[in-house]
């Protein structure tokens, strides 16, 4: 605000004398209302010595302006509407209409205005960072991610664009375009803790689990951010240290910041180490804390838990389980190697089997899992 405070006074100092009438301003009453922020009484004081029926540009902007500063938006809609019509190519205040109506909510015309600067000023970067910023719905996403691109292609240094850019490359799942956005924003500010904490989980994704572990330590010097904690923890998973996994994950635990994801992979790591109980118990505390539609692999999990640590009974009831939240290709497969291996059981193995194949597991990820049913199937036919 004080930053706009000197040019705007030389503003009203020098336009001033362009007045459609011989009345005078008082200079020096209009700069201490400006010094001392009193910007409704600066507009009141304009309109009492040019009156309501004003046609001049400058002096209309000027109102304009001080009704804007003092958030009297309805009065500065007014008076830049009035200047909007003598001078419809001025950029300040289409800018000035655009910032107004989207105070007011008025987004459909605050895209008019700043669609007009963009005929004026093909290569003005804050006026497509504020286009993007009026798309919020995912059916405006693809409108949103051009005026991202348009502002980050001019300035591919700006964070706020930058960061904004990157998630929605994250949201589409191109994950190396988002981490190359990040990567070149954080050269030209190497302090910016936003723009490497958005890198993060990123970097996960790419799999730079050496990268994100690295960074991340640096960052929870600078203090205990939960993203970062979370991000740091799957890295460490991913590279085997479940020990160092475990420690942070616990620490959102320990100030009831864990979730359904959190707790997930803890029971991961835990069963990585063949802790078996501490692997069941977290995988119980994923299933109470679950609000997506994963219920039924988590008791796949829990199930398989249970059958590493021979607790047979357990495992099967967690099998059956999962099968009244959703029968997947997973808990069939489970199932069916369960009656196979642990209870040796071929006429129910060879029944999950079969229910594993109907349920058409996917032909790449699972490729080994279905070569290997379809041999168990055609063995246990020979003997059931």
């Amino acid at each position: 605000m004080k930053n706009l405070l000197i040019p705007l006074v030389l503003f009203i100092l020098t336009s001033t004398s362009y007045a459609q009438d011989a009345k005078t301003v008082d200079k020096e009453k209009l700069f201490d209302l400006y010094q001392t922020q009193r910007y409704d009484q600066a507009a009141q004081y304009l309109k009492s010595i040019y009156g309501e029926e004003v046609n001049d540009f400058k002096i209309l902007s000027q109102i304009g302006y001080c009704f804007l500063m003092a958030g009297n938006n309805v009065e500065a809609e007014k008076f830049y509407a009035r200047a909007y019509t003598l001078q419809p190519g001025s950029l300040p205040v289409l800018f000035s209409l655009g910032n107004i109506n989207t105070k007011r909510g008025n987004t459909e015309k605050a895209k008019l205005y700043y669609g007009e600067i963009v005929k004026i000023d093909s290569n003005n970067f804050n006026v497509y960072k504020l286009l993007a910023n009026l798309y919020h719905s995912p059916k405006d996403d693809s409108l949103k991610l051009i005026y991202l691109l348009k502002a980050n292609f001019i300035n591919p240094l700006e964070s706020d664009v930058a960061a904004d850019l990157a998630e929605a490359y994250s949201t589409n799942q191109q994950y190396e375009k988002a981490y190359h956005v990040l990567d070149i924003a954080i050269r030209g500010d190497s302090n910016n803790l936003v723009l490497q904490r958005s890198k993060l989980p990123i970097a996960n994704q790419l799999k730079k689990y050496a990268e994100v572990i690295a960074s991340g330590e640096k960052l929870l010097k600078d203090g205990a951010d939960a993203g970062v904690i979370k991000d740091v923890a799957k890295a460490y998973y991913y590279t085997k240290k479940y020990q160092k996994a475990i420690a942070l994950f616990k620490q959102l635990e320990a100030v009831a910041m864990e979730n359904e994801a959190t707790l997930y992979y803890t029971s991961l790591s835990y069963r990585a180490l063949k802790d078996y109980s501490q692997s069941a118990l977290y995988t119980k505390k994923t299933i109470d804390e679950a609000i997506s539609p994963n219920t039924s692999s988590y008791y796949a999990l829990l199930g398989l838990v249970y059958e590493e640590n021979n607790q047979l009974a357990l495992a099967s009831a967690a099998y059956k389980k999962g099968l009244q939240f959703k029968a997947t290709a997973t808990l069939y497969y489970r199932l069916a190697v369960f009656y196979d291996t642990s209870l040796k059981q071929g006429k129910n193995a060879l029944k999950y089997y079969n229910l594993y194949i109907k349920s058409k597991p996917s032909l790449t990820d699972d490729k080994e899992e279905i070569k290997f049913s379809k041999n168990r199937i055609a063995q246990l036919k020979l003997t059931n």
